[in-house]
């Protein structure tokens, strides 16, 4: 599936797949009432219909796509908690320490928000960008002699944060080159096309059955496929991951 319908928005994606879907039946309809005389009409009244298998093929393929949604969205939270948690144990180290640690934060989420998700929302985000600004922040943390009893536990534990924080960034890249490979998609598209052929096969001596038959099941196949791609790349499109959960832990 291209980009570019992933890309766009909800409404004018169904246009799309539904005109495409509809013409595509159309054709097939008329091919199959062309043929359908004779001999061949007998021939093709024996033809039995296999919906059942378009439909697991469909969830098979549904199921990866939300599986990835999922993890993104997880990854997302996971590194907005961890960094959640930084923030609030800098203040065990009030002054430009903890000055230092939230405006590393910051300049991280900003930077993740402004360049990263345009970049993933692309796939073209790769690991070796690395999170300079967390990385001052865990230097900064790792520096730190504690004054007091207080201070003992909370560089290790802020640096346990900045590291899950920075085990989530990682996680949500790899998430961002996920998609519905270049196997699938051909196989999903001809199934249904097999299942359209068959649907107008069987139901040759009645246009009209054939007709409308023909078109509920190109109806759900173009849903199926509007549900697939518009959940295909976690990143990319208008139902996607977005940094909010992120943009809600920039320090004040």
């Amino acid at each position: 599936m291209t980009r570019w319908l992933e890309g766009l928005l909800l409404l004018w994606m169904a246009c799309v797949v539904f005109g495409i879907t509809f013409v595509i039946t159309g054709v097939i309809l008329i091919l199959v009432w062309t043929v359908a005389s004779g001999e061949r009409l007998r021939s093709f009244k024996g033809v039995s219909e296999a919906i059942i298998i378009f439909g697991l093929l469909t969830a098979f393929i549904a199921a990866q796509v939300w599986n990835d949604m999922d993890r993104a969205a997880t990854a997302v939270n996971r590194e907005a908690s961890a960094l959640r948690t930084a923030v609030l144990l800098s203040a065990a180290f009030p002054g430009s320490t903890e000055a230092g640690v939230r405006e590393s934060i910051r300049e991280h989420i900003q930077e993740a928000a402004t360049q990263e998700w345009p970049m993933m929302g692309r796939q073209s985000s790769t690991l070796t960008l690395v999170p300079l600004p967390l990385y001052r922040a865990l230097e900064m943390i790792v520096a730190l002699n504690p004054a007091s009893p207080g201070q003992i536990n909370a560089p290790h534990e802020i640096a346990s944060a900045l590291e899950n924080a920075m085990d989530a960034r990682r996680q949500r890249i790899i998430l961002s080159h996920s998609s519905v490979n270049a196997v699938k998609w051909p196989c999903l598209l001809a199934q249904a096309i097999c299942m359209l052929l068959a649907i107008a096969v069987v139901h040759c001596d009645n246009r009209g059955a054939s007709a409308i038959a023909a078109g509920i099941f190109a109806a759900g196949v173009a849903l199926s496929v509007i549900l697939i791609a518009s959940h295909d790349r976690p990143f990319t499109g208008q139902i996607s991951v977005k940094p909010g959960p992120l943009l809600e832990v920039v320090p004040e």
